[in-house]
């Protein structure tokens, strides 16, 4: 395996954390949700209800992408949206052959009703028609569907990783 960062992507609600936890143990490497490192401004924002716009992601990304760099050498498993291929750059800035794109794709009625049984994040289901709306789904990236169970979706990485 050549590639040493992984980003699970995709909107919010399918699954990246739960994804990055599993493969984190697969692989040994750390995982970071990207959520994580957000400006307090930005969770401010998403929890008052208004999405985020290009601007106040950033930084947020130049952040991830300056993480990405810390773990070349020890790799790492880095859950993030990243749902435009101008937000995918920036992270991918300097480090384009170490990194790997998995994207976790899903309708928008299946990952609404995850989101409306999720309980104590942020982001609601109110916000998800705003992250389906900048999604630019990537050409180069892995796909895998949400609706295979976290241990198919496991398997099925590994198996593309080959």
């Amino acid at each position: 395996m050549n590639k040493s960062i992984f980003i699970v992507m995709g909107v919010s609600g399918t699954g990246k954390t739960t994804i990055g936890k599993l493969l984190s143990k697969a692989y040994n490497f750390p995982f970071f949700d990207g959520d994580d490192f957000h400006p307090k401004a930005n969770i401010e924002k998403m929890t008052s209800g208004r999405p985020l716009n290009d601007k106040d992601r950033a930084g947020w990304l130049q952040s991830l992408n300056n993480l990405s760099k810390k773990h070349l050498l020890s790799g790492a498993i880095i859950a993030c949206s990243a749902l435009k291929e101008k937000y995918r750059d920036i992270l991918r800035d300097e480090i384009e052959e170490q990194m790997v794109f998995i994207y976790l794709k899903g309708t928008f009625e299946d990952v609404k009703t995850r989101l409306e049984n999720r309980k104590g994040h942020y982001m609601t289901s109110a916000l998800l028609q705003s992250q389906f709306d900048a999604l630019e789904e990537p050409k180069n990236a892995m796909e895998v569907s949400i609706e295979l169970s976290p241990d198919e979706i496991i398997a099925a990485i590994q198996n593309q990783l080959k």
